[in-house]
């Protein structure tokens, strides 16, 4: 997003155009790994599941040396036929499987992901309704790490434990950037019916920063109540819904520059 903004502000004069191609050429990389090697569907996981390891060579498929065992369970059951997100993170040997709301938010408005992978997005979050919305949208991370994992990895914070805060808790300030998702994608239906379930409750427990539990059933027990950013997301949301246009503010449409060149056949008649 930073860099797609950055293209766009730079002045096609001597100095920027150097900038610019700097730019264009790192946003070709970025989108190209991002798109090839972090994104997860049904096919992707089921190629995961069946890969070989400690290949070599440039002609190597499984590049990070993956090992399929280390493939969660949870994963098999989370993944439906239609659907797929951008996972946690990719390094040698390991993959964090997890879904994040932010990014996968994020990558459909900076055009990160394809048309493709947007509409993917969508079908997963419809799918997976009870899990990454449930009664208070938007969970943050799914699913929460568990028994001492938490610890590890998010830094021992006592608020993180399983279903909470930052490990699997449900966050209201992100109900803004799923409605801008929503809209970019062609599905509001989805945006509407998680607000319903925020006016629910927001309102009557005092706007609380977060909730916890595997559904977001209960306000945080760290959370602070009255928070601007939990009603700033929700009258953004809001004003998107009733005006789509405000979208553009914050949405980059698909750059035909970082489109795969597709080879097609010529044939030439007389």
């Amino acid at each position: 997003m930073a860099l797609r903004c950055a293209l766009l502000m730079h002045k096609h004069d001597a100095e920027g155009k150097e900038f610019i191609e700097r730019i264009v050429k790192r946003l070709h990389a970025l989108s190209y790994h991002m798109r090839s090697y972090f994104w997860l569907d049904f096919q992707q996981l089921n190629d995961i599941y069946r890969y070989k390891t400690e290949e070599y060579s440039h002609t190597a498929v499984n590049k990070f040396n993956v090992i399929p065992d280390s493939i969660p369970d949870w994963v098999f059951d989370f993944m439906p036929i239609r659907g797929g997100y951008f996972i946690g993170n990719v390094s040698p040997a390991r993959m964090d499987f997890r879904w994040f709301a932010l990014g996968n938010c994020v990558a459909i408005l900076s055009s990160v992901a394809t048309r493709e992978q947007s509409v993917a997005i969508m079908d997963l979050i419809e799918a997976r309704w009870e899990e990454l919305v449930g009664e208070m949208p938007l969970k943050i991370a799914y699913p929460a790490l568990e028994s001492h994992e938490w610890r590890i990895i998010t830094g021992c914070d006592p608020k993180n434990t399983r279903w909470s805060y930052h490990n699997g808790g449900s966050w209201p300030v992100l109900l803004w950037l799923l409605t801008a998702a929503c809209i970019k994608t062609g599905r509001p239906q989805i945006a509407r019916r998680a607000i319903e379930l925020a006016e629910n409750r927001l309102l009557k427990d005092c706007w609380p920063e977060y909730y916890d539990g595997k559904l977001g059933r209960y306000i945080g027990k760290q959370a602070r109540k009255f928070q601007t950013w939990s009603i700033a997301g929700y009258l953004v949301a809001k004003m998107m819904l009733e005006d789509p246009s405000h979208l553009g503010m914050i949405s980059l449409e698909e750059d035909k520059a970082m489109k795969p060149l597709i080879k097609r056949s010529v044939s030439w008649t007389s």
